[in-house]
């Protein structure tokens, strides 16, 4: 599982006070899917001091860009959306009921507290939940779509529109981020605003230790990932790589009622996930590997069946095949208000994307032979 260099030396710290404040207000802005305006503003205005130029599409991705007017171009990359819910419908006594806005999940929400987002502004509201006195002797009802609601303290649907509420409107949690034993970072959202401030963070070393790139270099920050890559998508043919690098999230196995046998053997704290999968081209992921043991950064494996299920994906199969390769955090919890990262592996993801950066030769060819 856990793959270790005989070379690894101490763990380097890479994250500055400076660079934990920006990613504490990036986490707790709230950046649904379709709804990333705000917390792309705030990650381009934390970005730009490194890059040369900046861009973002009709959708909002954003785009930093090193050497621009460069021939080869390399990608690194993260997605910026958030799970959250839409309101579907409202009730003549003022309830609200909801639909996913990505992978929500339903089993969690009894309880929480929402921001409901409007044209009038934020709408506080819960996820309510009947009374355990009310439920003994019967059945015991999970939570499921259909019978999880919210409450904003109305009285009728007249009223919850007057608040500036309609069909459509996007609510997110309101859980804000936290340092847990000194050891983990802890909020929503990590999965994947924390691969948004982990490449920002490349941008800044690059910036910082005076590098000079053979190649141009966009630091990618996707939309609507959650709803199917789109944001990467679009993006992909809008900027047309020759490599592209993704960093996203993946599941810690080692917490209870997780199956090590269908969701492999990883685990917080013990380095990035190396990815292998179809999508993930052979040559480009053994030099990240060599880039690992070379530079004694810990990194674990994992297998993907027939998708990676992240932006690498859209990234490999566009215009006509590029080379790309995933780099992914291990995370506790996800898609809940709770995501849980080491430090130590964000600091080592950040290391790892920036020592493959200064690797990647200017128009190197991936391919196994050419003739």
């Amino acid at each position: 599982m856990a793959k270790k260099s005989s070379k690894e030396v101490e763990h380097q710290s890479v994250v500055t006070k400076t660079s934990l404040t920006f990613f504490e207000k990036y986490i707790n802005n709230p950046s649904p899917t379709g709804f990333e305006w705000a917390g792309q503003r705030l990650w381009l205005d934390y970005l730009k001091p490194f890059v040369d130029e900046t861009y973002i599409d009709n959708y909002g991705t954003a785009v930093g860009i090193i050497n621009p007017k460069a021939k080869y171009k390399v990608v690194i990359e993260a997605h910026a959306d958030e799970i959250s819910w839409f309101v579907n419908y409202i009730t003549k006594d003022g309830l609200i009921y909801v639909i996913r806005n990505g992978g929500s999940d339903h089993q969690i929400a009894p309880s929480k507290r929402v921001n409901i987002h409007t044209d009038k502004g934020i709408v506080k509201a819960v996820f309510g939940w009947p009374a355990i006195h009310t439920r003994s002797g019967e059945k015991e009802e999970a939570p499921t779509l259909k019978n999880i609601f919210l409450d904003c303290g109305c009285t009728s649907k007249e009223e919850v529109e007057a608040l500036g509420i309609h069909v459509g409107s996007v609510v997110t949690y309101e859980d804000e981020f936290m340092v847990l034993n000194d050891r983990y970072y802890v909020g929503r959202a990590l999965d994947n605003r924390a691969g948004g401030f982990m490449i920002a963070e490349v941008a800044r070393l690059l910036k910082e230790n005076k590098k000079k790139l053979p190649f141009g270099l966009y630091i990618v920050n996707s939309v609507q990932e959650e709803i199917g890559l789109r944001g990467a998508e679009m993006i992909a043919d809008y900027i047309k790589p020759n490599v592209a690098i993704v960093t996203d999230v993946t599941h810690d196995t080692q917490t209870p009622m997780i199956n090590k046998i269908t969701q492999g053997d990883l685990a917080c704290g013990k380095g990035p996930v190396v990815s292998y999968a179809p999508a993930v081209q052979i040559n480009l992921n053994r030099l990240l590997i060599e880039v690992a043991e070379k530079n004694g950064i810990p990194f674990q494996r994992q297998a993907s069946s027939r998708y990676t299920g992240t932006d690498t994906d859209a990234f490999a199969y566009s215009n006509g095949g590029v080379p790309s390769a995933l780099i992914s955090l291990p995370l506790r919890y996800m898609h809940t208000t709770v995501e849980m990262i080491h430090k130590e592996d964000v600091d080592n993801v950040i290391r790892l994307i920036y020592e493959m950066v200064l690797t990647i030769e200017d128009g190197q060819d991936f391919r196994s032979f050419t003739k």
